[in-house]
C-alpha cells in the first residue's frame, strides 16, 4: 500500500476530486493548508503599505492506496492540477506498512 499526498492550489480541488472520483477512488482526506516553495509568496499593497504574503492557502489530499494504482492516480492528479505556473504543486507518495478498518477490525488492503 502506498499514501499519496498531494499539495495542490485551492481552485483545482473540485476537478481532482472528481477525477479521483471517477478512477473509483472513493476515500480520501482533505486538509486547507498554507504554505511556500519556489512561488515564495507574493507582494499585496494594503492602505499604502507593501505587505509580503510568504504563505500562500493550499489544499492537502492524502490517499492510501493499492501499490497497483499509484502511477494511475498520480497521472490523473498531475493532469488535472497542472496548470503550468509557478505554485501548482507537489506530490509525495510513501510507504503504508498497513491500515486497520476500526469498525470491523479489517487490515492491510481489504481495509482501504
Amino acid at each position: 500500500m502506498k499514501k499519496i499526498e498531494c499539495i495542490i492550489r485551492p481552485e483545482k480541488l473540485e476537478e481532482v476530486k472528481d477525477a479521483l472520483n471517477q478512477l473509483g477512488i472513493k476515500g480520501m482526506t482533505v486538509s486547507q493548508v498554507m504554505g511556500c516553495g519556489l512561488q515564495k509568496g507574493r507582494t499585496e499593497y494594503y492602505r499604502g503599505v507593501e505587505i509580503n504574503i510568504n504563505l500562500l492557502p493550499k489544499v492537502k489530499i492524502e490517499l492510501i492506496v493499492k501499490d497497483s494504482e499509484v502511477d494511475r492516480i498520480v497521472d490523473t492528479i498531475v493532469k488535472i492540477a497542472r496548470s503550468g505556473k509557478i505554485g501548482d504543486g507537489k506530490i509525495f507518495i510513501y510507504n503504508v506498512e498497513n491500515a486497520v478498518r476500526i469498525r470491523t477490525g479489517e487490515q492491510g488492503e481489504t481495509a482501504i
